[in-house]
């Protein structure tokens, strides 16, 4: 009896993550991706020597003290990792040259916001007692809640009921309204910047905790590497890819998804079809909008996504040694991205930690500008691309002179300019909007979850950021291994693992 054949659309984290697990459940699977390497938004690229970065700031699971380390040890053999674990988050400056260190430590982010703000001293309490309440927080991550039984059931209830009142708390306001009740402008600017205002505190919270117990690190060579692991383990698990293969349509028949057809007219079947692709064309464009019900309508209408970006990376002959790996500072003048943001404060990050990323004595250096104005950037490369050209360039030269004024020395040592914008990021990963991640973890959406099956439709799942709120690499890598077991348990096949 041969094995079901699987198809999985996109080689990002998700759809390698599905890959695996289905080839060690005895799936023949193969993926087909529009870009000619694997991670999808989990990426990076070379420029002149220099490697520019477009992903990881931290991996939640790089240590053996979180249930994430041992998924990723499924995949990955993270002994023969190197991490980075930063003594600060980052720093949050104001135009007087104060600042306040977000420390990794809980018991230092204390000391450091009670020193700077005592006036806030009752809010500050509040904050950091709920980061050391959440450490105790282990949430069960092995099985998919597709598949539990009364057991598991039972389980989660219990886990869930002395952590109810704090999840609904925490994920019921966003850190820009926790932050309007700061006293101190400095500190109010801090819960700002520590993520996207809209965010949910919830999310800054578990960032904290993970950081505090040292599963939350970096890992040297970046994004692109970390994504090539995973592309090394599905291959060597017997698995397929095909790169520059976009796909247009998922076929179906009888109300089951039966395989693809490719850009070029290509048809594959399948037994089932798996997408790890974007969501909005997975089911408006690939599935034409036929598989459908209000609820998911009422997502793609109505519900934030997180925000493009323009993304200014340079690589610069000096390092910087004594500087902050993360800051936020204020602008001597604002900096306009496009016709509907201006920045008054930018974030530059110096990846001074990561030796491979540059030659030796010099650093890669990058400033991210979130703008919902997708539109505006591929109106402007379709109509116009000597003006788009025009318009990188421009913010390129302006960041450059605020990182002159901030850091000297900077205008004559730089080699080499990238400029990524949402334009950018359609192109390669056909995400939404441009969006960096899925949907935005605000108090509307909280912390539900998503079904990774379509009303009416057979033999077919979604994986990734749009159907796991909040997205990040760890999520959509459990998505993948969760779509995995909910085929098993349809199958009545038991779902087995291996690790290194």
């Amino acid at each position: 009896m041969r094995n079901k054949k699987v198809t999985i659309i996109g080689a990002g984290i998700a759809g390698l993550s599905a890959g695996c697990y289905l080839q060690m459940n005895g799936y023949d699977t193969e993926i087909y991706e529009l870009h000619n390497v694997p991670g999808g938004l989990c990426t990076g690229w070379k420029r002149k020597g220099f490697t520019i970065d477009n992903c990881i700031h931290w991996l939640v699971g790089s240590s053996p003290s979180d249930n994430f380390y041992h998924l990723w040890n499924e995949l990955i053999d993270m002994k023969k990792l190197e991490f980075v674990d930063h003594e600060d988050y980052i720093r949050v400056e104001d135009k007087d040259g104060n600042f306040i260190r977000v420390s990794t430590d809980v018991d230092e982010l204390e000391r450091e916001m009670l020193e700077k703000a005592p006036e806030d001293k009752e809010l500050i309490s509040e904050f950091t007692n709920a980061v050391r309440k959440f450490l105790k927080f282990n949430m069960p991550i092995e099985k998919a809640p597709e598949t539990y039984g009364l057991l598991d059931i039972l389980r989660m209830i219990l886990w869930y009921i002395p952590n109810r009142g704090a999840l609904k708390k925490w994920s019921g306001i966003s850190a820009q309204e926790y932050a309007e009740r700061c006293k101190d402008p400095l500190l109010r600017k801090t819960f700002e910047f520590m993520f996207l205002p809209e965010t949910v505190v919830i999310f800054i919270i578990m960032t904290l905790v993970e950081m505090h117990k040292k599963s939350a690190g970096y890992p040297i060579g970046g994004s692109l590497e970390f994504a090539r692991l995973i592309e090394k383990r599905y291959l060597e698990l017997g698995g397929r890819i095909n790169y520059k293969s976009k796909v247009t349509k998922i076929t179906t028949e009888n109300d089951s998804a039966t395989g693809i057809v490719l850009e070029n007219g290509e048809v594959h079947g399948s037994d089932i079809v798996i997408s790890a692709a974007d969501g909005h064309y997975t089911i408006f464009e690939m599935l034409g909008g036929k598989y459908l019900n209000e609820k998911i309508r009422d997502y793609y209408d109505n519900y934030e996504t997180f925000p493009s970006y323009v993304l200014v990376s340079l690589g610069v002959s000096r390092t910087f040694e004594n500087e902050p790996h993360s800051l936020v500072f204020p602008l001597e003048r604002p900096l306009t991205i496009d016709e509907s943001i201006t920045y008054e404060d930018i974030m530059v990050r110096i990846f001074n930690f990561d030796p491979t990323l540059a030659p030796e004595g010099k650093t890669v250096i990058s400033v991210i500008l979130p703008t919902g104005n997708y539109e505006y950037w591929e109106n402007l490369k379709r109509s116009d691309a000597k003006e788009y050209k025009v318009q990188k360039n421009r913010i390129a030269n302006e960041v450059i002179e605020i990182l002159e004024r901030k850091y000297g020395n900077i205008q004559s040592n730089v080699e080499v300019i990238d400029v990524s914008t949402p334009s950018t990021v359609i192109r390669f990963t056909n995400n939404w909007k441009g969006s960096f991640e899925g949907w935005l973890m605000t108090p509307r959406m909280g912390l539900r979850s998503m079904r990774k099956t379509l009303p009416g439709l057979k033999d077919f799942y979604m994986a990734g950021q749009w159907v796991e709120p909040g997205g990040g690499v760890p999520t959509v890598m459990m998505s993948g291994r969760n779509v995995t077991q909910i085929i098993c348990k349809k199958e009545r096949k038991r779902f087995a693992t291996t690790r290194f």
